[in-house]
């Protein structure tokens, strides 16, 4: 049974305490809008950016943390006040900023990663129904949706994954999906200590659904354990092919993109 609105408040009093004190941080696919075969055919809903609009007025910080770039995260979310991390962290774009910062060394891996994913052009990997994309620095192989999801699965596994770190490249299995990254240590924990470190913030909320979003949970951890937080909140959104482990380390578990619109209704004060 999801949790009542009171069960909600009361989960998230840290935050509506002190709102100009709190940051709400958040991954976008899968918690934002709901996950799709195709990336670029993902929406957050009108709801949903009005809500975001509503706690970026409300909240010291509020901010988005995606594997895609920033500037796609912000166009996807569609509310421009806010802050927003692309590359899981590797690249910062201000709320209202017109450009992004990124890792130097980030980009510099990137040509590595494209020659890599370049060899892969003629494979039977799209025989199989894996479809890849160029993220920029980073390149995913998708089998959501494949024929035989479990066989190309396993052509990943098997294959594609060892090659490229054997060729000093860096993987992460998501939902459904494998990166290949430059090697450059990033994950979105970084991205939440980013937001967080420098500012007058308290207490803190994560959200996410994926592995990737395991790194969130942590960077609060972490924070609390240091004292530059007093409170933090792990929002854990529960899926069908989500890891257990987002369930079963967060502090509030939700099912669904729906559960977390109605976390955002009660941090934004809606009625």
């Amino acid at each position: 049974m999801p949790p009542t609105r009171g069960e909600l408040a009361e989960a998230l009093q840290p935050l509506l305490e002190a709102p100009e004190r709190a940051a709400i941080i958040c991954d976008i696919d899968g918690t934002l809008a709901p996950i799709v075969e195709q990336a670029d055919l993902a929406r957050v809903s009108e709801r949903t950016a009005r809500l975001l609009g509503a706690l970026g007025r409300r909240y010291a910080v509020v901010g988005c943390v995606s594997g895609r770039g920033a500037g796609d995260a912000r166009r996807l979310v569609g509310v421009g006040s806010l802050a927003y991390a692309g590359y899981h962290g590797a690249e910062l774009l201000g709320a209202g900023a017109r450009e992004p910062e990124q890792m130097p060394e980030f980009e510099q891996g990137a040509d590595q990663v494209r020659r890599f994913a370049g060899e892969l052009e003629g494979s039977d990997l799209r025989r199989l129904g894996v479809r890849l994309e160029d993220k920029g620095p980073i390149f995913a192989f998708h089998w959501r949706g494949a024929p035989d999801e479990s066989a190309a699965q396993e052509r990943l596994e098997q294959e594609v994954a060892g090659a490229a770190e054997s060729e000093g490249l860096l993987t992460h299995w998501g939902r459904k999906v494998l990166e290949v990254r430059p090697p450059v240590a990033i994950d979105k924990g970084r991205a939440v200590r980013s937001m967080v470190e420098g500012s007058d913030v308290r207490a803190a909320l994560f959200a996410g659904d994926d592995r990737t979003d395991l790194d969130g949970f942590e960077a609060l951890d972490g924070l609390v354990t240091e004292g530059t937080l007093e409170a933090a909140v792990r929002v854990g959104v529960a899926s069908e092919d989500g890891p257990p482990e987002i369930v079963s380390q967060a502090d509030l578990a939700l099912d669904g993109v729906s559960g977390f619109v109605d976390v955002l209704a009660v941090l934004a004060g809606e009625p």
